[in-house]
């Protein structure tokens, strides 16, 4: 089985962070607290950007950076 595709606009945080455990450091480094949020199966990385008000472009740039 392929894993999610990071830039899919629709993949759920739950799935990202299944996928990528090591990315829940990007979140909590930038204080948020999606990993381990019962909201995660339903939220996006574009709807964490928007509630934590951050860049969304950079945050994926930080995220893809850390998969390399």
């Amino acid at each position: 089985m392929r894993p999610p595709d990071l830039d899919d606009p629709e993949l759920p945080l739950s799935e990202l962070f299944a996928a990528w455990p090591q990315l829940a450091s990007v979140f909590l480094g930038h204080r948020m607290l999606c990993p381990g949020c019962p909201i995660a199966p339903f939220h996006t990385i574009t709807d964490a950007c928007l509630e934590y008000d951050l860049d969304e472009d950079a945050f994926r740039q930080e995220l893809a950076a850390r998969l390399r």
